[in-house]
């Protein structure tokens, strides 16, 4: 997978986050979790894009590391989901997938950006 179709990938995981949050319960909870989860999902790829514009790195490996923690940040929501059962956990079995190969891509990028 080269730079762009990851840069795709992530922009398109945050929009199909934001879609879910749409459908999360108008309740103090959800609106909670929504905000968070909104946040942290389309961060991934800004700050992808951000590492992408990198002029050292230095630079490159401190925004992936931004991107790891953004993308774990998100598979924990999806989590807190479930758990409190504002959505059935069948209809997130993909975005949570998702969310973890995420995860370990930038995590996998960013060891090696590391050690290179």
């Amino acid at each position: 997978m080269d730079r762009d179709e990851l840069q795709n990938r992530a922009t398109d995981f945050g929009v199909r986050i934001l879609k879910l949050v749409d459908q999360l319960p108008l309740t103090q909870s959800g609106r909670t979790v929504a905000h968070q989860l909104a946040k942290s999902a389309t961060s991934i790829g800004a700050n992808y894009r951000a590492a992408r514009r990198a002029r050292s790195r230095k630079e490159f490996c401190s925004k992936l590391s931004i991107v790891v923690e953004e993308a774990d940040e998100t598979e924990h929501w999806l989590h807190v989901i479930v758990r409190a059962e504002m959505i059935e956990a069948q209809r997130l079995t993909e975005l949570q997938r998702e969310a973890m190969e995420l995860l370990k891509i930038f995590a996998r990028m960013r060891k090696t950006a590391y050690e290179g």
